[in-house]
């Protein structure tokens, strides 16, 4: 019998191909799970208004944990012209499934590791290991939009709000408001798992990336709350960066940074810039993690024109399996996959197009898993 059940989500476009590129070195690794498909994507929303429907919930409460593939997101608009004609005209908005399993589960922490491993040649610098600590369900991700603003939230900004004086005589429909939403316990969660991490794995710093000077009530409560924690960890020094300042300081010196933290739509941007640093999103693994459950998913999307190409670069999903062995509690196997990835990389003979070489999705997860068994 299998030791763990694990919910196999593998969505849109590349996401089918490196799911089973990761799978096979799961298999080496010797990690013994039954593996639960979930419907998820683009083409549920098609067919059925619904990209992550109730049926996948339900494969996810489950199981232990997920591997979650890729998925097609749309704008508003383009997302409703792409339904199936019945559902047309009904008032269905498309929702990301992501962004919703990360509330539906209270997923409040997304960990990304950014690590350039030696003989990447697309490290832009080497010695980077950056762990940005992304706030997941909260923030200007929380889902609290207007279009057009209501008469309720306009009289109650007029109330309150001496600012938004400047849009009163603007028309409802000519007017789109979303809200950043923080809360105390949220960011106290994020700033306090950030801190765990740069403690349990010998970082000294943890820098606090947002705006403060300009969002004062938003970012200032992001702020505050670090001096807060960072009080409780005497040990690890708490650096303070405007999200601006840090776009440029980590183009310079990423060698200075370790561990960042910031709010979801701060944390979004790190995240890709540091990716970049260390070779792109086929690096980019990540982690949404709560208390009870996390999903496991590479931090590109569905890359459509590529898809069943078997092209693409499948070591950000190897290392998203990584992080879930590592969750689990399989520090071994978590290390044989890391250090294997390693290798590959160092050793240069199996690049992906993306690399600079013709590696196929399938023979880089087969050079990984070589490794993992050798």
């Amino acid at each position: 019998m299998a030791r763990y059940k694990i919910a196999w989500l593998p969505g849109d476009g590349v996401g089918v191909d490196v799911m089973e590129a990761a799978r096979g070195v799961l298999d080496a690794v010797g990690f013994e799970a039954e593996y639960v498909h979930g419907d998820i994507g683009w083409e549920f929303w098609k067919t059925e208004g619904n990209p992550l429907p109730d049926r996948t919930l339900d494969v996810l409460r489950s199981t232990d944990a997920a591997l979650f593939g890729a998925i097609t997101s749309l704008p508003k608009e383009e997302a409703e012209a792409e339904l199936v004609p019945a559902l047309k005209g009904k008032g269905l908005v498309y929702r990301s499934p992501i962004v919703r399993l990360r509330q539906e589960f209270n997923l409040r922490t997304n960990r990304r590791p950014c690590f350039a491993y030696p003989g990447n040649p697309l490290n832009v610098q080497e010695g980077i290991d950056l762990v940005v600590f992304r706030e997941n369900t909260e923030g200007m991700y929380a889902g609290v939009e207007f279009h057009p603003v209501p008469s309720a939230v306009r009289d109650v900004l007029r109330e309150h709000s001496a600012p938004f004086k400047k849009f009163d005589s603007v028309a409802a429909e000519d007017m789109a408001i979303t809200c950043r939403v923080i809360t105390r316990n949220g960011a106290t969660s994020i700033i306090r798992d950030s801190f765990e991490y740069a403690k349990a794995h010998g970082y000294p710093s943890v820098t606090i990336v947002e705006k403060p000077n300009v969002l004062r009530e938003t970012s200032g409560l992001m702020v505050r709350v670090a001096r807060e924690v960072a009080k409780s960890y005497p040990g690890i020094e708490l650096w303070e960066t405007n999200i601006d300042a840090m776009a440029m300081w980590l183009i310079k010196n990423p060698q200075n940074y370790g561990v960042l933290v910031c709010s979801n739509l701060f944390g979004d941007v790190m995240s890709d810039l540091c990716a970049q640093l260390v070779g792109g999103l086929g690096f980019a693994a990540s982690g949404n993690i709560g208390d009870d459950y996390a999903v496991f998913e590479p931090t590109h999307g569905s890359a459509p024109k590529y898809a069943g190409q078997n092209k693409v670069n499948p070591t950000a999903m190897v290392l998203s399996a990584q992080m879930m062995l590592d969750w689990l509690g399989e520090k071994d196997m978590a290390a044989r996959v890391r250090d294997a990835v390693a290798a590959v990389i160092a050793e240069g003979k199996a690049r992906t197009y993306d690399m600079g070489g013709s590696t196929t999705t399938s023979a880089m997860g087969e050079a990984i898993a070589a490794k993992v068994r050798g």
